[in-house]
């Protein structure tokens, strides 16, 4: 019954997985400038084309289908492929390695950590690098199935729990999962569920402390890294050297 299951997983995977042409309006990746501006453990969020990502979306509402962890050179330190640069989970070959021709032509936003140092840069490279070639059980077809459907009858309340939904391998093969766990390793915030403790003393009776929680991991979405407080976007036009002035527009009627 697992082999069953496996192969019905694994089939279920790849044509989720297939290309589909969608409408964007967003401007596509161009790679010279892309690379000019990226540093380790920036993360690139990914209009994805695929039937699993018109679901994402759908359930995230949200632009963004796909995040991978930029880490440059730290990859091929590790002894890696030298043409690649970026670290993705991709849902039929698990942890893998990618180049910068994987995203040309696709809509993509760079987030940058603010406040890393070169050290917490490698943490969280070394972090997804250790795990390359991770695979993911697709046994679990439920948690694969529910991709079919591309805007599910699900409240808005209810989407982003149903990304989490089942054993969590499938799971964490399609979202941003592995990326956040990466952060987490430093405690680097991402969208920390945020409290307040008691914190009175003799000079300040009634202060309060405020006291970040951790989020689970598998809740991570790509949306969250666009919209955390925590997270400088980058824009490759505008960070190199952007003249307005040097545009040129057909004025014809």
């Amino acid at each position: 019954m697992g082999s069953t299951l496996g192969w019905l997983g694994g089939r279920l995977a790849r044509y989720l997985s297939a290309p589909v042409h969608i409408h964007s309006v967003g401007p596509v990746t161009r790679p010279d400038l892309l690379l000019g501006c990226l540093r380790p453990a920036d993360v690139l969020l990914v209009e994805g084309n695929s039937r699993v990502s018109a679901a994402i979306k759908y359930l995230t509402q949200s632009t963004w289908s796909h995040a991978a962890l930029y880490v440059g050179s730290h990859l091929t330190d590790a002894g890696g492929n030298v043409d690649h640069c970026f670290i993705e989970v991709d849902i039929v070959e698990g942890v893998r390695t990618v180049g910068i021709e994987e995203f040309a032509g696709a809509h993509t936003r760079v987030c940058r950590p603010v406040g890393l140092e070169d050290e917490d840069r490698r943490e969280v490279t070394a972090y997804v690098i250790k795990r390359l070639g991770n695979r993911y059980d697709l046994r679990n077809v439920i948690d694969l199935a529910r991709y079919l459907m591309p805007t599910p009858p699900v409240p808005q309340r209810f989407r982003r729990r149903m990304i989490a939904l089942g054993s969590g391998d499938p799971t964490r093969a399609i979202c941003s999962t592995l990326i956040a766990q990466a952060f987490q390793s430093i405690r680097y915030p991402i969208l920390p569920v945020v409290g307040a403790r008691d914190a009175s003393a003799p000079d300040c009776p009634g202060c309060v402390e405020e006291i970040l929680t951790v989020r689970h991991h598998g809740l991570f979405t790509p949306r969250d890294f666009d919209v955390s407080p925590y997270f400088q976007i980058v824009k490759p036009i505008i960070d190199d050297d952007f003249d307005f002035r040097a545009l040129r527009w057909d004025d014809r009627p």
